[in-house]
């Protein structure tokens, strides 16, 4: 497919953000890459990083980020850190078009493949969700991460295969519809299933997980596990009190 052909098939407006913490040394790759695939796809685009109170310089890389790309590159700084759900609520709310996009900023997902996710878009899916064909992570993560991942699914009954693939291509009325408020990585269930709540069903495309090179996972620590389980605890109460995730 051309360039020429994929501008004609997406006829929305997109954005783009990355939630980052002391993701420094992957931003001006991810940066790069989006503003390169969007372009090919809409005149009409934003790119915006949450920098979630980021310890190490990704502050200055994102000032000289902006200085190259001007007003398309947004950046919503935290003064201290807000945990994963936090950097996604305020990602969501800085987004203005049509459609949204995500990843994490750790460059641990092919930002390239967002074109698989366009395509689907274009055909009339309001959410396309991306699923990891293999995860490239230690194998105790991945087992963890498939008990996880089940026990969430059958807990809220869940249709995604997926919960935890942060590729994620959404309308953007479809979020604003949901009164998000986990600060945790929780927020992944919280959207999945404020989605399938409002009775949609997402488009599945197998994407590329691929090993980190920079930081650390912030997930696998007490305060940040004790955090999810709480928060997990109060999407239950939720559910089982029969209230709608929706504003």
């Amino acid at each position: 497919m051309t360039p020429t052909q994929q501008q004609a098939i997406f006829h929305y407006s997109l954005s783009i953000f990355f939630p980052a913490y002391n993701d420094a040394p992957s931003l001006p790759g991810l940066i790069a890459t989006s503003f390169e695939l969007a372009s090919r796809f809409t005149d009409d685009f934003e790119v915006i990083i949450v920098n979630d109170g980021s310890t190490d310089n990704t502050a200055e890389v994102l000032r000289d980020l902006r200085t190259k790309y001007g007003q398309r590159l947004q950046v919503v700084n935290h003064e201290k850190n807000r945990g994963y759900g936090g950097a996604l609520r305020s990602g969501f709310a800085a987004a203005r078009k049509e459609y949204v996009f995500y990843t994490d900023g750790d460059g641990q997902y092919d930002v390239s493949e967002l074109s698989q996710l366009l395509h689907e878009a274009a055909q009339g899916a309001s959410w396309v969700n991306g699923y990891k064909r293999l995860r490239a992570d230690a194998i105790h993560r991945v087992v963890i991460g498939a008990i996880y991942r089940e026990f969430v699914r059958a807990l809220f009954r869940l249709r995604l295969r997926d919960v935890d693939c942060d590729f994620r291509l959404i309308r953007r009325q479809a979020v604003e519809a949901l009164n998000l408020q986990s600060t945790s990585g929780t927020i992944c269930v919280e959207l999945v299933w404020g989605l399938e709540s409002q009775g949609l069903r997402a488009v599945e495309v197998g994407v590329t997980h691929k090993p980190r090179l920079h930081g650390k996972s912030q997930f696998f620590r007490l305060a940040p596990l004790w955090k999810t389980f709480r928060e997990l605890g109060r999407l239950v109460k939720l559910r089982l009190s029969g209230k709608p995730l929706a504003k």
